[in-house]
């Protein structure tokens, strides 16, 4: 029983999934810090109030405090602006250096102008025989 328990634990999706969600929280503690500390000052120097909770409207006796809302979109809107731009723009261009430009994925077919892959010789939709595709830039899309 405990040799399972052995091999379960030192199987490699489990270790690193382990790493993984490590990595993941103290990343999340980087972006929360980076949008508490620096993106939501910025944005109050710049629109005049850096805490928007306090916005309230209220009707028939109901008060609506959407300031919260607004918190809640400017943190989500920087996180992801963060995460796009300080790891999936990096990442992509790593990836570059390392494999080289993608090759394009798909063409038009040019009989019925459906998405065919790139390196098809016959139509999927149309089943039209097609030339080898060239590979220059200009004719993928």
């Amino acid at each position: 029983m405990l040799t399972g328990f052995r091999n379960f634990i030192t199987r490699g999706n489990v270790v690193e999934l382990a790493v993984a969600v490590v990595i993941g929280a103290a990343f999340g503690a980087v972006v929360t810090s980076l949008v508490t500390d620096l993106i939501t000052p910025l944005i109050g120097a710049i629109i005049g109030e850096p805490d928007f909770s306090g916005l309230t409207f209220t009707i028939n006796g109901s008060e609506f405090t959407y300031g919260n809302f607004i918190n809640a979109l400017i943190a989500f809107l920087s996180i992801a602006a963060a995460v796009y731009f300080f790891v999936i723009v990096p990442l992509e261009k790593l990836d570059e250096l390392r494999h080289g430009p993608k090759e394009a994925g798909t063409r038009e077919c040019p009989e019925c102008i459906s998405e065919i892959p790139f390196s098809a010789t016959r139509c999927a939709f149309c089943t039209t025989e097609l030339p080898p595709a060239d590979p220059s830039p200009a004719s993928a899309s």
